[in-house]
């Protein structure tokens, strides 16, 4: 297939990158850079410039291919809403060049929002329109697309890691770092799902493959992983202490990252599993984070 990839110099795109291609596939690649576009003809790819704020260069990216993969995404946190937004944005116009066709449309969501309720596991069968991850917005517009015949799945994330990003871990630690102690809600025992991100890229082809519409699937290969444990190794790492905050204390400490840092996210991926053939080998986050230079980051 020729697959336009959104997102494909990013931290997961360019791991998808080079899995396409050794898998026979042809990459059309977006960047806005011209590092990126420079990569991208490095690794054998070509290159389509575009911005998520372009939404007519979005469509021209889908016009000519057989296949959609959609993991670009604005990380300014700081107005995460007003990109969750845009990021609906941006899967709406996708949709809209691939109506009236069967070629896929494979987007990206949270593992949160399988969650029928605290604490419960996230499950690829259920969809919780009342999660407060703003990220619901990338969903609901995948199943208005749904509904009008455009074959779109969902890739759901959970904390994707190496040893130099960590998901939502990545703030985490830089908040740490600027407030002196490493903080934790409660008594941390809420969980995060984890997955490393070159087993996160085998997913996206092997569910871009497949092109089943409708399909959630979840990239988890830890389903949860206690705060707590995360913050001693970031702790240990930065060489600052832990501290427990109340849910009183938790927004004025982590700002923007408040919303998350007291959820239970524990999330399966079993239904993927065995849906795809999806067998996860890659280190834990807590290894990642142990071998991770937080000189580097610094």
């Amino acid at each position: 297939m020729r697959i336009f990839l959104t997102g494909a110099t990013g931290f997961i795109g360019s791991r998808i990158v080079p899995e396409l291609l050794a898998a026979g596939h042809q990459v059309l690649g977006m960047t806005r850079s011209d590092a990126g576009a420079a990569w991208l003809t490095r690794q054998g790819a070509e290159v389509h410039r575009a911005t998520l704020e372009d939404l007519d260069s979005i469509r021209a990216g889908a016009a000519n291919v057989d296949a959609v993969i959609h993991t670009a995404f604005d990380h300014d946190f700081a107005n995460f809403v007003a990109n969750c937004e845009k990021d609906a944005r941006v899967i709406a116009a996708l949709g809209a060049v691939l109506k009236g066709s069967s070629r896929p449309l494979l987007i990206t969501s949270g593992t949160g929002i399988g969650q029928a309720g605290p604490h419960l596991p996230a499950t690829e069968d259920v969809t919780n329109f009342a999660h407060p991850n703003p990220r619901i917005a990338s969903e609901k517009q995948g199943n208005a697309l749904l509904d009008a015949g455009v074959n779109v799945a969902v890739v759901r994330l959970p904390q994707v890691h190496d040893t130099k990003r960590q998901g939502l871990i990545s703030p985490f630690i830089d908040i740490s770092r600027e407030k002196g102690v490493v903080g934790y809600v409660g008594d941390g025992g809420n969980r995060w799902p984890a997955a490393h991100v070159d087993d996160v890229a085998r997913l996206y082809r092997l569910a871009i493959a497949q092109a089943e519409p409708g399909a959630r699937y979840h990239a988890v290969d830890e389903e949860g992983v206690a705060v707590r444990d995360i913050a001693a190794v970031v702790a240990e790492g930065l060489n600052l202490p832990l501290k427990s905050l109340s849910a009183e204390e938790a927004p004025a400490h982590f700002g923007w990252l408040g919303m998350f840092a007291g959820l239970d996210l524990v999330a399966s991926s079993k239904v993927t599993r065995a849906r795809l053939g999806w067998t996860p080998t890659g280190p834990s986050l807590l290894d990642d984070l142990r071998h991770m230079d937080f000189a580097v980051t610094a």
